[in-house]
């Protein structure tokens, strides 16, 4: 069995991570645009990400999560996850189009706007 590309092993962590819901708005990370960026090397994934405020009281457990779910890799040995605010979250720029629709964030603004 090959082992797989950095782009794979990128996108695998991003299925991986798909897997860990914001509990209080039902989204995962993923849809929800908290990560940021993904990078691996030598097995450990550096993963940069926010969350939906700096006052979130589930964000250690959130982030807790997300370094497990991508640690089940057999590729992975190690996971670091750095937390930014900047830029600060914002569903308007960061979410996925169904997350933005299903927040009511699409409606006569996205229409006039092109989106």
């Amino acid at each position: 069995m090959t082992e797989p590309t950095r782009e794979e092993l990128i996108e695998r962590i991003r299925e991986q991570l798909a897997q860990v819901y914001d509990p209080e708005i039902g989204f995962n990370v993923i849809e929800l645009g908290l990560v940021y960026d993904i990078q691996v090397n030598d097995g450990v994934a550096e993963i940069t990400m926010t969350l939906t405020t700096p006052f979130c009281p589930y964000g250690p457990a959130l982030l807790e999560q997300c370094k497990l779910v991508v640690l089940d890799l057999p590729e992975i040995t190690d996971v670091k996850i750095n937390v930014t605010f900047d830029p600060p979250w914002d569903p308007r720029v960061h979410a996925s189009d169904d997350v933005k629709l299903l927040l009511g964030l699409s409606g006569v603004q996205g229409f006039l706007s092109g989106g």
